[in-house]
């Protein structure tokens, strides 16, 4: 089994999600968001972001966190603190010994929806039925950090289909 955790980064809100990919199947694990509140010194909206995911990191051990690019074409001030935080995010990772997975929205949403301009929405609802979920995972960071996680899992798939039968026994 892997165990994948996939995040949505932002400064204000970073969603986190863990699937389990196994032989039968992916499942959803602890899914949900660190936040922080904007009155609060970047520096240490940035701490808190680090040692939170170094404690999610601890706590569920993932064999490989996938990380969201980020994506930005109006705001130059939020798209260079959100790149702060996706730093601080990745530097978290690497720190706990962690694989990283980078991908861009456009493979998330091709991996999750089948389509690569997907509404959120039609993400979220994706997201809910691959996972087998009740509800959408609220608020929309956690719901986007699972698709990057099942992005990760549907690319570890195509991976091991491309090896030869050599490859496959190494493993």
């Amino acid at each position: 089994m892997t165990r994948i955790l996939g995040i949505d980064p932002g400064i204000a809100l970073v969603g986190f999600g863990i699937v389990d990919v196994g032989p039968r199947g992916i499942r959803a694990g602890k899914y949900g968001h660190i936040s922080t509140k904007s009155g609060v010194p970047i520096p240490d909206r940035l701490k808190i972001l680090y040692d939170d995911t170094c404690t999610i990191i601890r706590e569920y051990r993932p064999d490989v966190v996938a990380v969201e690019e980020l994506f930005f074409n109006k705001n130059v001030k939020t798209a260079i603190t959100a790149s702060h935080a996706r730093g601080v995010l990745v530097l978290a990772a690497v720190n706990c010994g962690v694989e990283v997975a980078e991908y861009t929205p456009l493979q998330v949403k091709q991996a999750v929806v089948g389509y690569g301009r997907a509404s959120k929405q039609q993400v979220q609802i994706m997201v809910t039925r691959l996972l087998q979920l009740k509800e959408i995972p609220k608020p929309d960071d956690t719901a986007d950090a699972l698709a990057v996680a099942i992005c990760h899992a549907n690319s570890m798939e195509v991976e091991s289909l491309m090896q030869t039968p050599k490859e496959k026994r190494k493993r």
